[in-house]
C-alpha cells in the first residue's frame, strides 16, 4: 500500500477516480508477492505494479471496467503456453489479481502514519468485497458478512499482523501494513553506528540504547532513530516496550551491561536477540545468566556469537554481517549461500 499512497493521494486531492488491483495470491516463480499493488485512476494514469509488467496492460481494462461501475473482480494469471505472453508471466509464475474501485479509509491513514494493521477482503462468497479492518490492539471496523466469519477473520488477523505477512486463506485476503521494522542495539559502541548507517539504508528503524551517557549522545550517532542514556528497564520502556516484530542486538562486550539487557530481551516477544563476543565469551555468559535464573528455553533464543559468517574484517564488515543475520532471521532464512539452496529464492504463501 505505501508504494502506490503518495500518487493515490494526489489522485483523490484532484478528485479523480480510482481503482485498485492487489496481488492476492501466487504461484511459483511470480515477481510480485502478495500484497503488491497498482493504481490506475480515470485519466489512465498508472502508479505501482503487480507483476514484471507482463499483466499490466490487461489489469488497466480490468481496471477501467471497475471505473465504470462493474463489481470488483478476482482474476487469475499464467503462462499456459507460447500463446499467452499478452496475459501471461514469462517467469513461469501464476498470480490471482483482485481488482476494485478504491475509496480513502482508515487503512490508507493507518498506511500513511506508519501504522499496523489488516485489512480483510472476502473474494468469494455471498459478498465480495466486504471488507473488515483490524488493527493492532485488535480494534475492529467492518463486516466480512457474519460474526463468526468475523471472528475468524480478527484471530488470523493478529497472527499475521506480527508475522507481517500478506496471505490469502481461502476466501480471505489478509492485507497487512506494518512500520519499518525496529532494531535496538544495546551499546553505543562504534559498531553500533555503522549499523544504523546500514539498517536505515536497508529500511529499518535503529535505535541505540547504553545507560553510559557520556557514549549515548546522537551525534555518535546520526543515523540513530533515538538514543537513549538508561539502563535496559527503562530505555525498553520509553520505547513503549518490546513486540514480536522487534530485534535486538547486544553489543557492549561489558557482562553488567549486556546481562541486564538479556534478561529482558530473552524474556520479551522479541523476533530476534543476539549477542556480539568470542565463543569463549558467550559460554561465560550463559553461566552467568542461569545463575540468575535464566532456563535452557530462553537461552536457546540467544543468537551468539552474533553474526553470518563472512569473514568481516572492521567494522563496517562486521556491521553488514551482524544485519545480515538479523534480516535472515526476520525472514525465517539461515543466511547460506543462494547458490547451495534448492527451491524457490523467494518464498510466498501460495
Amino acid at each position: 500500500m505505501k508504494d502506490v499512497l503518495p500518487e493515490i493521494t494526489k489522485w483523490t486531492e484532484r478528485g479523480h477516480q480510482i481503482a485498485l488491483a492487489t496481488v492476492v495470491g501466487v504461484q511459483r516463480s511470480a515477481p510480485r508477492p502478495p500484497g503488491a499493488k497498482m493504481a490506475v485512476n480515470e485519466r489512465g494514469e498508472i502508479a505501482g505494479g503487480v507483476s514484471g509488467g507482463c499483466v499490466e496492460g490487461a489489469v488497466v481494462e480490468l481496471a477501467d471496467e471497475v471505473m465504470r461501475g462493474e463489481p470488483p473482480r478476482l482474476v487469475h494469471f499464467g503462462i499456459a503456453d507460447s500463446e499467452a505472453w499478452d496475459v501471461g508471466l514469462p517467469c513461469g509464475g501464476e498470480i490471482d489479481v483482485w481488482v476494485q474501485s478504491y475509496a480513502q479509509g482508515r487503512f490508507s491513514a493507518l498506511a500513511s502514519e506508519g501504522g499496523r494493521a489488516a485489512e480483510v477482503t472476502l473474494l468469494e462468497g455471498a459478498s465480495p468485497g466486504a471488507k473488515m479492518l483490524v488493527e493492532a490492539d485488535g480494534a475492529r471496523s467492518g463486516t466480512l458478512g457474519a460474526p463468526e466469519l468475523d471472528d475468524e477473520a480478527a484471530r488470523t488477523a493478529v497472527e499475521l499482523l506480527w508475522a507481517e505477512s500478506s496471505e490469502r486463506r481461502g476466501p480471505l485476503f489478509f492485507d497487512v501494513i506494518a512500520p519499518a521494522p525496529r532494531l535496538i542495539l544495546f551499546g553505543a559502541v562504534d559498531i553500533a553506528a555503522s549499523l544504523c548507517t546500514l539498517a536505515r539504508d536497508t529500511g529499518w528503524r535503529p535505535y541505540v540504547v547504553d545507560p553510559r551517557a557520556r557514549f549515548a549522545t546522537p551525534d555518535r550517532f546520526p543515523d540513530a532513530e533515538e538514543v537513549i542514556a538508561a539502563w535496559p528497564e527503562e530505555a525498553f520502556a520509553r520505547l513503549g516496550g518490546i513486540d514480536p516484530a522487534t530485534s535486538i542486538a547486544v553489543l557492549t562486550h561489558d557482562p553488567k551491561l549486556d546481562d541486564a539487557a538479556l534478561l529482558i530481551a530473552l524474556r520479551s516477544p522479541a523476533r530476534f536477540v543476539g549477542a556480539m563476543g568470542s565463543r569463549r565469551a558467550q559460554a561465560t555468559r550463559r553461566e552467568r545468566l542461569l545463575a540468575a535464573g535464566m532456563n535452557e528455553e530462553e537461552l536457546e533464543r540467544l543468537a551468539a556469537p552474533l553474526g553470518l559468517d563472512l569473514g568481516a574484517v572492521g567494522r563496517e564488515e562486521t556491521a553488514l554481517s551482524v544485519l545480515a543475520e538479523v534480516v535472515a532471521a526476520r525472514h525465517g532464512r539461515d543466511g547460506g549461500r543462494l547458490a547451495d539452496r534448492g527451491g524457490r529464492i523467494h518464498e510466498v504463501p501460495a
